[in-house]
């Protein structure tokens, strides 16, 4: 894990290029590392991305930072509360439009949506369930300022309806790609199969400066999505040597593939362990008896 020495000082600004100002919110832990950035795009009328957690200081902050400007967007890349929760403060102080891709389960392919549906996976963890932008963004959409433009990327696998925002300079990344440690993947609102192929697209942008909503701008992304992509793969061998081996629940197969891991992280890994389960289960390799549940029996095919 990165030293957390290096973390800013919560609710001050700081210049991160011209043009891009980034303030850490009070919320560390082991989620989140240092805290949630909340980036400020532009001068004047600018952009807030992803306002944060519910936080009076964080709030203080952000509207400091502005002052004598007028905050006109708020662009949100995900719908978990560490990200959103303030949004409707922010709102209500600056009267910005708020632009996502939408509600939480928008994006969610057919089987997470079937899924999380039938409730046999549960999930969930930190959703902001009452979000709703004014405004839907897609791949590929523009949004731009007196001072500023961002292009919206879509790039789901820690969460479906995930965006990372791309200055020209800079690429805001959310949770997908972080210094400090891989992302949760957890059905039905992560998808493994989509984390893979969004970490192979961001590897084809060149000329940016990758900086994550949690932790140390990442120094060299072509690496680190690199180790994101082998580390993905090093877990999915490593639970199919587990099911090799005999076990064959999510809990006996997530004890024998993570024993890496300090106790306290177990539930995440469970979660990430299960997407795991869900994208060899879609590919073919593994059944799930009597049906594709939290209790199902797994077992490698034939």
């Amino acid at each position: 894990m990165t030293d957390t020495a290096s973390a800013p000082p919560p609710g001050a600004v700081t210049e991160l290029e011209p043009g891009l100002r980034s303030i850490l919110a009070p919320n560390p832990g082991p989620m989140t590392h240092w805290g949630t950035h909340t980036f400020i795009i532009g001068r004047r009328r600018v952009a807030v991305v992803d306002p944060g957690p519910d936080s009076n200081a964080h709030l203080a902050a952000i509207l400091a930072a502005t002052r004598g400007e007028t905050i006109s967007d708020i662009l949100i890349t995900h719908a978990h509360l560490d990200h959103t929760a303030l949004t409707p403060r922010l709102v209500s102080a600056t009267g910005a439009k708020v632009s996502a891709f939408g509600p939480p389960a928008a994006g969610r392919a057919p089987l997470m949506q079937k899924l999380a549906l039938s409730e046999t996976i549960a999930g969930g963890e930190g959703v902001d369930r009452d979000f709703m932008p004014d405004q839907e963004l897609r791949e590929g959409s523009r949004i731009e300022g007196e001072t500023w433009s961002l292009t919206a990327l879509h790039t789901p696998g820690h969460f479906a309806g995930h965006l990372a925002f791309d200055t020209g300079s800079a690429l805001l990344t959310g949770d997908h790609v972080m210094a400090w440690a891989s992302s949760l993947v957890s059905p039905p609102d992560g998808s493994i199969a989509d984390f893979r192929a969004t970490s192979h697209r961001l590897k084809t942008i060149r000329g940016r400066r990758f900086f994550p909503s949690h932790g140390p701008e990442i120094a060299d992304p072509p690496a680190r999505l690199d180790w994101l992509i082998r580390h993905r793969q090093s877990r999915e061998e490593m639970i199919l040597t587990a099911m090799t081996s005999g076990a064959s629940t999510l809990g006996d197969i997530t004890r024998a593939a993570y024993t890496d891991i300090p106790a306290r992280m177990l539930p995440a890994a469970v979660r990430n362990v299960l997407a795991h389960l869900i994208d060899l289960y879609e590919r073919k390799l593994i059944d799930a008896a009597p049906d594709l549940t939290t209790e199902a029996r797994f077992h490698l095919r034939p």
